[in-house]
């Protein structure tokens, strides 16, 4: 008994071992390969870079209004760039170079960790509802289907609007119930897709317990796609923000620098000084660009049918 245990052990570790293993080498090898990628990450890379380290790359502090261009506001005149302030003034007197670095702080905030909580619990509603169905997966679909019939944004508006008083934390909980449906929606797909998969019946032939055959085996292999729609759904987080920060769902705090709050103050002085709307617009157009540049990159290197 004791040589067909261990046969049986050892193929039960192989198959293992092979479930284990993923297309995560030819996936970076053809990343490094695409330039679609590797300007994606590059924009990615300095957006991180500029957030992380801002309060060393801020030359001023951007709540403080300076007297040199509070004397040069007027009625229909903002300070341009002068030497100092590359950007110029704001309508209050302060450094807009300054905010506007600053801001890529707030918004790389929100955008991850509300990508990350809308994935922690997409993944938990998928995980039971992919692997034993039933009256679970009945319940569970259905609550998501109710959250995807609504558009995104006007669930996170009407998620936002609900709180007694409009901060951080109301957006990235406005934002991450948007991003639950999704992922679980995804990976719900993936996880049926994998269940009747050679790999996961080899598994259970040899008396793999259910557990691992669905953290081992069935999830290692259905994650990829969710991983691609994380990094989208990064550029759509930063979109999402930056629009309720514009409509006032945001953090209602003036003296703190986000571009959706930036870009939202500057409409009054679009006559005046239209750069005060158009250099957060571009921030956040760019960023999210690198986001979808790099998603749509791993999707194409994942997936081999949406390779070129």
């Amino acid at each position: 008994m004791s040589a067909p245990t261990t046969w049986a052990q050892r193929r039960r570790d192989r198959i293992d071992d092979t479930a284990g293993r993923s297309l995560s080498a030819d996936a970076l090898r053809r990343l490094r390969r695409s330039p679609t990628a590797i300007v994606g990450t590059v924009i990615i890379g300095l957006f991180v870079l500029v957030s992380v380290f801002a309060p060393l790359l801020a030359p001023h502090d951007p709540a403080q209004a300076f007297p040199q261009l509070l004397d040069q506001l007027r009625p229909g005149s903002i300070p341009g760039p002068q030497p100092g302030f590359p950007l110029g003034s704001d309508q209050n007197g302060r450094d807009e170079f300054s905010r506007m670095i600053l801001a890529s702080r707030q918004t790389l905030l929100v955008g991850v960790l509300a990508t990350v909580f809308g994935l922690a619990v997409g993944l938990v509603i998928g995980v039971l509802a992919g692997a034993f169905g039933g009256w679970i997966d009945t319940v569970l679909m259905r609550v998501t289907d109710v959250l995807l019939s609504i558009p995104s944004l006007l669930l996170a508006i009407s998620v936002a609007a609900l709180a007694a008083r409009p901060s951080q934390t109301t957006v990235i909980i406005a934002v991450a119930l948007v991003n639950v449906p999704i992922f679980a929606r995804l990976l719900r797909g993936s996880m049926l897709a994998q269940r009747d998969s050679d790999h996961v019946l080899a598994a259970t032939a040899l008396g793999v317990k259910r557990r691992a055959v669905v953290l081992r085996h069935m999830l290692p292999n259905a994650i990829g796609p969710v991983i691609v729609q994380a990094t989208l759904t990064l550029a759509t987080a930063i979109l999402d923000a930056a629009a309720l920060s514009f409509l006032g769902l945001g953090d209602a705090d003036p003296a703190r620098a986000e571009w959706g709050l930036m870009l939202a103050s500057a409409q009054p002085y679009l006559d005046v000084r239209p750069g005060l709307a158009v250099y957060p617009a571009i921030a956040i157009i760019v960023v999210a660009l690198g986001f979808t540049l790099l998603g749509e990159s791993l999707r194409e290197a994942i997936d081999p049918k949406g390779r070129r």
